[in-house]
């Protein structure tokens, strides 16, 4: 370890801190349905959207019709990708020539970016062309982003208005994030990557001579626009196989870490807003302190473990930390912190190959996803996953002082905790179901690179990511195959929209409650007590759920390591 690699790491840190309040403070704008200075160039296109769509802004819906129509939604987006892969091989801007893409994977990548988990079964540069690239995915970018922070939005106003019956209006919301956050933030960020060397050209490719006198052809495309919103969005889709590992798609340190930057600016700006909206800034504190005490120490340990290196090695005279599926150019802590950033938050955008971390480095990436991805998380999908922990720790805490549990003035009831319960439980249901089924069967064996403990971490990888819509691999697992398309496909579905649905639910039953003032018998929900209670729930139901997995897993494998066994 070194001071510049702990500089990088509290340099970030603050950086994304120091974003929370400006950001925070547009999205609650957005939130509001207030003009903001963009307003004057885009609000006629908003209102244009609105009466070609036939949609009323000012029309609220109920829980149950902002989850009717969201679904919906997803549903024709999820067939338009899947027709428009399908029918790739006849479609234009296809200057390679590239076949259709087949069902079964034309089902996974169509189901992986409507769910904003963008797992790619495929390398991008010799399966899509330029017009899946940005029609059939980077649409995808913006739009399952934007559901996020929608769904992110109707939560607040659960906990933020008495006795309502309405939570706001889905496309309203879907409208606003998209047209004054979404597209003029990567509008400025394309050309930021493209003055930085990112390329965005419909051209097909370059033939260039490399320094050692060899031919070599360089696939070229619309890249810096998909990279934008693939940061930004936390949705982590790939334009090439190597993702931002790839100098094309990150070329230098200041765009890895201005990437790394924007996969967290947006989540980390929900917190705020959230205090914004329930009228006290110190909840958003709270629970971004929260988080950033979760992240800190997850970096910590995959910094310490990468910079340590392998034993193995070690006793065989080669010094230095594991560099192994790491670029010369960021080195080991730019990559250590990118992969804890992008998996805690539902990014999966990788500048490493997690497969060659060490077992404790890699488990720490996995062990984010597990958790749901509330360490920051995706754009909406992490704080609304929080609050549900939330809503658990104050249950908790009203049971040790015997009273009923409140949270920012609305009472916490069984209906309420049965709902995040639900919801929570997708995980371990889908993770850990789904990989002791591809643990026993032949097609499930058959997709693991390595045998014993590692091989099982990369099924288990591959579950974490799907179910938490995170979308990064393990990069040892053959995935793209009939089984493995399909059941990572369930397990998708399952892990955005059973969250989803339960979460609207809650907003709706909190939406209606009355405002509960705070008492001296009220448990505090702003101070270290509460954090130090919100992270040692979320480390409690995580280990108690996820640790034997783990120790079948990464810690098995860290064990065999030191003992001088590898896999």
């Amino acid at each position: 370890m070194t001071i510049e690699g702990w500089t990088l790491i509290l340099l970030f840190t603050a950086l994304t801190v120091a974003l929370a309040r400006p950001v925070g403070a547009f999205l609650f704008a957005l939130y509001e349905g207030r003009t903001t200075p963009l307003h004057r160039v885009l609000g006629p296109v908003e209102w244009g959207f609105y009466r070609l769509a036939g949609v009323r802004p000012e029309s609220e819906q109920t829980w149950r019709a902002y989850a009717l129509h969201m679904l919906l939604f997803q549903l024709v987006l999820t067939v338009f990708t899947y027709a428009l892969l399908r029918f790739q091989a006849v479609l234009p801007l296809n200057p390679r020539a590239l076949g259709a893409v087949g069902g079964d994977g034309a089902m996974n990548t169509a189901i992986a970016f409507v769910t904003n988990t963008n797992w790619q079964w495929y390398a991008g540069e010799s399966t899509m062309s330029n017009l899946s690239q940005m029609l059939a995915l980077t649409i995808h970018n913006f739009l399952s982003a934007a559901t996020g922070i929608a769904i992110a939005f109707a939560l607040f106003r659960g906990f933020a208005r008495r006795q309502s019956g309405t939570i706001g209006n889905f496309w309203a919301d879907c409208t606003r994030v998209t047209l004054y956050l979404l597209l003029p933030a990567c509008l400025v960020y394309a050309l930021f990557l493209v003055a930085s060397g990112v390329p965005q050209t419909l051209a097909s490719s370059i033939d260039v001579t490399t320094l050692e006198g060899v031919k070599q052809t360089l696939v070229l495309g619309p890249v810096a626009s998909q990279e934008a919103i693939k940061m930004l969005g936390t949705n982590g889709g790939g334009f090439f196989n190597a993702n931002s590992a790839h100098p094309f798609e990150n070329p230098t340190a200041l765009t890895n870490l201005v990437q790394m930057l924007s996969i967290f600016a947006i989540g980390a700006g929900l917190t705020y807003c959230f205090g914004k909206a329930v009228g006290n800034v110190r909840q958003g504190w709270a629970i971004l302190a929260a988080m950033m005490i979760l992240f800190l120490a997850g970096a910590g340990i995959t910094y310490w473990q990468e910079a340590a290196g392998n034993p193995v090695l070690h006793h065989l005279g080669v010094a230095g930390g594991n560099m192994e599926g790491k670029e010369v150019r960021f080195g080991i802590a730019a990559s250590a912190l990118f992969s804890v950033v992008t998996t805690a938050a539902s990014c999966g955008a990788v500048n490493a190959m997690h497969d060659s971390f060490t077992a404790l480095g890699g488990m720490i990436p996995l062990f984010n996803m597990q958790l749901g991805e509330i360490v920051v998380g995706g754009v909406g999908a992490g704080i609304y996953g929080f609050l549900l922990f939330a809503l658990l720790a104050v249950f908790i805490a009203g049971l040790m002082v015997g009273r009923t549990p409140e949270y920012v003035g609305k009472k916490i009831e069984a209906k309420e905790v049965k709902l995040a319960v639900l919801a929570i439980a997708v995980l371990p249901l889908c993770i850990l179901g789904f990989t002791a089924i591809s643990a026993v069967l032949p097609a499930g064996l058959a997709g693991p690179l390595n045998k014993g403990p590692h091989g099982f971490t990369e099924i288990l990888y591959a579950y974490s990511s799907g179910t938490g819509n995170n979308g990064s691999a393990f990069a040892g697992l053959t995935a793209g195959t009939p089984f493995y398309n399909g059941l990572l496909s369930v397990a998708m579905w399952i892990g955005r929209f059973f969250m989803i649905v339960p979460a609207l639910a809650i907003a709706g039953s909190l939406a209606a409650k009355k405002y509960t003032p705070e008492t001296a018998g009220s448990f505090p929900t702003t101070g270290p007590l509460w954090i130090g209670l919100l992270v040692g729930i979320i480390l409690i139901v995580g280990g108690l759920t996820f640790l034997p997995s783990l120790a079948l897993g990464p810690i098995a494998d860290h064990l065999a390591m030191i003992s001088g066994q590898l896999f």
